[in-house]
């Protein structure tokens, strides 16, 4: 292994502001060899990974498309029928885009005022509290968690078998991601894992969050979608539209952007006690990712931003070596 990365990485993690007390885990991986992982305080394993989990959510509903059981101009209340009549206004591919206007539900402070957890069910029941759309499905864009919600809820009537069984027979045990899963309850945390902040809701919401995974797992999903070994990669990685045409920089569960001219890929997730960063240079067989058990979300970007910098920088010079 290049020698100098761990200790680049190091001051990389310091220079982001982390420091005693805190505890981050790093995966950097450039071309064929293995990623390098660098860890600051007390190592950690399996931690929620909040909105990272939505282009897995998305990939599940991608798996869905490719076998003709699911249309994405199909509308929501196809499928989900108990939402109010707004929901036959909306389809598939708006949600995907964060384009349907729906309106948010399971908000955080709301929840921990109330003493309740964020579940699925709850989400889907906000949503039916609401008359009307923030804005008419396919005209703005704004980022919104019960979209993916409600997705998840649809791969799960469309397929037939709940959400968090078909992810793990069609992504996570193909892919040898033995350390993830999608987490409904009704416990806050899946048994011998790291919990989320103590005395906050629970992420248990399905779908915009969810999942629960490794470093070491996340770095081998971005490998997967490098390889396009689930045959969804091109879908997920397309630039959504507003109805009208106006591209937006947001494909399927994940901001589809550029960095120095490389296309870039990239997500971040926060909640109580924790927030996540993944990101790909899918041009270059490059990816990243960061989890903290803190819920600094800027720190987290910054050091996200920091780390993609090295990468295409590497990129453009030479490869990490491993």
């Amino acid at each position: 292994m290049d020698r100098g990365i761990p200790e680049r990485v190091a001051a990389l993690i310091e220079s982001a502001g982390y420091g005693d007390g805190d505890r981050v885990v790093v995966g950097l991986r450039h071309g064929d060899p293995p990623p390098v992982y660098v860890s600051h305080g007390e190592p950690f394993t399996t931690a929620c990974v909040a909105s990272v989990s939505k282009q897995i959510t998305a990939a599940c509903v991608a798996l869905l498309v490719r076998q003709g059981k699911l249309d994405v101009e199909s509308v929501l209340a196809e499928w989900i029928p108990e939402l109010p009549a707004w929901a036959a206004t909306v389809r598939v591919r708006h949600l995907i885009h964060h384009t349907g206007g729906l309106p948010e539900a399971g908000e955080f402070f709301a929840l921990k005022k109330a003493g309740r957890d964020r579940t699925a069910p709850g989400m889907l029941a906000e949503l039916g509290g609401h008359d009307t759309l923030e804005s008419t499905p396919g005209t703005a864009f704004s980022y919104r968690n019960p979209g993916y919600t409600c997705l998840s809820v649809i791969v799960g009537r469309a397929a037939g078998e709940p959400f968090p069984d078909f992810a793990r027979s069609r992504l996570f045990e193909p892919l040898g991601m033995a350390s993830t899963c999608y987490w409904p309850g009704p416990d806050p945390f899946p048994p011998g894992t790291t919990p989320t902040e103590p005395g906050s809701p629970a992420p248990l919401s399905l779908g915009d969050c969810g999942v629960w995974s490794t470093a070491a797992d996340l770095m081998r999903w971005n490998e997967a979608l490098a390889n396009d070994e689930l045959s969804v990669s091109g879908l997920l990685h397309t630039a959504g539209r507003l109805d009208d045409g106006t591209p937006i920089p947001y494909g399927w569960g994940v901001d589809v952007l550029t960095r120095a001219g490389f296309p870039l890929h990239r997500h971040g997730g926060v909640w109580a006690g924790l927030s996540a960063q993944i990101a790909r240079l899918p041009e270059q067989h490059a990816s990243m990712v960061v989890i903290a058990l803190d819920h600094a979300e800027t720190r987290t970007q910054r050091l996200a931003d920091s780390l993609i910098d090295e990468l295409v920088a590497r990129c453009e010079s030479r490869p990490l070596s491993g």
